[in-house]
């Protein structure tokens, strides 16, 4: 394309429409960025919990991982349309729901999961690169993964999608070594199919962590798509960041599920390393490089969110590549500082607020795809996104906010965390199904409400 001269240039647009003559890429520019974003560290600890949490066989937590991948992804992938087609970051775009002001709860929720999501990376980063050398400390660690992320996001778009192309290729080759290196060269155990014992509340858990998996990256998917050329098809734009995401999820997670039966122990990584003796420098590495191409997309949906906020609140400021530098160091020492003091007990006990955060994270997907696909098709007036009073959209949208209040206490019988277990989940031997619930459930209330009480404007009926 026209633009591949400026790749090392500072992005200069954070959350304006992209307009028509900066639009490029292509729709496999979403397959790699899915992919190689998922192909790391997390993906592979998170695929161990199968079998060291929910005590899952190989093959029946493979089939949930598989399962709980495939059907969480087609929400995500729903949102990867709206990118090309509005040309804005997936926050703003949530004004056209909810208005101007009513989205500002939505918007402060997800920053603070990215910014949860990138201290929980760069403690497992941190560790991982001092597992490969005594020499380098988990906080000199943590800080070179961080700095690295931070480069990615002053930079930008671009940048972020070069280095997920060559992340799609080396961690992949990385990725096939070692499944190749772990069977044929150290060999798995005799007793390695009949480890555990298959159960319906140990499958929906471990269907439904696959699934919250792909259903967190819902935020995301149209910060990465909306320099893509309007005339990107709703259905390619659907599949390359399915079958990306999906892909670069399911064999992360079955090698992590291959690891925890294999080697005894909780510490994945090292458990990682040992099958992998020989090589275990370059699949550590390579995977470590990947947690660091996560946390840059981490940083910079989280710079344009916090952009999102302030512009709500001052709507002639347009912010633009220092303002996003600036947002992201913010961020970034925030995250740093949590990371550094509360490494040694930080990750279970922020886990678990990262799923509470998920479920309130649930109802606003449901209620962003019903009114993007099924009440507005797609038409919105991007212009009103930018008005002080919300425009068309107004400052609330009270049939939005309700639903999305609706969703998040329907969940509440069937969460299952340790920080919060609701009844229903008891009942279920600590199954979590409450996105299953959330999703059907907010996504109807939504949608009858909004066709009952909130008649739909015209797109561009305000000048």
């Amino acid at each position: 394309m026209e633009h591949n001269d400026n790749t090392l240039r500072l992005e200069d647009s954070t959350i304006q429409p992209i307009p028509a003559h900066e639009r490029h890429g292509k729709a496999s520019d979403l397959f790699t960025i899915w992919f190689g974003t998922n192909v790391m560290l997390l993906t592979v600890v998170t695929g161990a919990l199968v079998v060291t949490v929910f005590k899952q066989p190989f093959w029946w937590g493979t089939l949930a991982i598989v399962v709980g991948n495939l059907v969480g992804a087609v929400f995500m992938a729903l949102h990867a349309a709206q990118g090309p087609q509005l040309g804005v970051p997936q926050m703003v775009q949530t004004r056209g729901q909810f208005g101007s002001l009513g989205s500002l709860l939505v918007v402060g929720l997800v920053v603070v999961m990215y910014v949860g999501f990138f201290a929980s990376n760069l403690v497992l980063g941190g560790q991982s690169l001092h597992s490969l050398s005594s020499a380098v400390t988990v906080n000199q660690g943590v800080v070179a993964v961080g700095l690295l992320s931070l480069v990615a996001t002053i930079f930008g778009y671009r940048l972020i999608h070069i280095y997920t192309r060559l992340l799609t290729w080396c961690a992949g080759a990385v990725l096939v070594l070692a499944f190749a290196w772990i069977i044929f060269v150290h060999g798995l155990p005799a007793d390695l199919l009949s480890k555990n014992a298959p159960s319906l509340t140990g499958f929906l858990g471990s269907m439904s962590i696959a699934a919250l998996w792909q259903i967190a990256y819902a935020p995301y998917v149209s910060d990465y798509s909306r320099y893509l050329p309007a005339d990107t098809g709703p259905r390619v734009a659907f599949w390359a960041s399915y079958g990306g995401c999906t892909l670069g999820s399911i064999f992360p997670m079955v090698l992590g599920a291959l690891v925890g039966l294999t080697v005894e122990g909780d510490d994945i990584v090292k458990s990682l390393s040992t099958l992998t003796q020989g090589i275990s420098p370059l699949v550590i590495s390579v995977l470590t490089l990947g947690i660091a191409a996560t946390n840059a997309m981490n940083l910079y949906c989280g710079a344009l969110s916090t952009i999102t906020i302030v512009q709500t609140l001052r709507p002639s400021w347009s912010a633009k590549a220092a303002a996003r530098a600036a947002c992201a160091c913010l961020l970034f020492g925030i995250a740093l500082t949590i990371a550094l003091a509360g490494q040694d007990n930080f990750l279970a006990t922020y886990t678990h607020f990262i799923l509470l955060l998920l479920c309130v994270m649930v109802p606003w997907t449901a209620v962003n795809l019903v009114d993007y696909y099924l009440v507005r098709h797609g038409q919105y007036d991007v212009d009103s996104f930018f008005r002080q009073d919300g425009g068309i959209y107004g400052r609330f949208n009270g049939v939005a906010i309700f639903s999305y209040a609706f969703g998040i206490a329907v969940q509440l019988p069937f969460v299952a965390t340790d920080l919060y277990t609701g009844p229903v989940a008891k009942m279920l031997d600590g199954a979590d199904i409450s996105w299953i619930v959330g999703l059907i459930l907010t996504s109807v209330v939504y949608y009858v409400c909004q066709k009952r009480f909130a008649p739909i404007p015209a797109p561009m009926a305000l000048p």
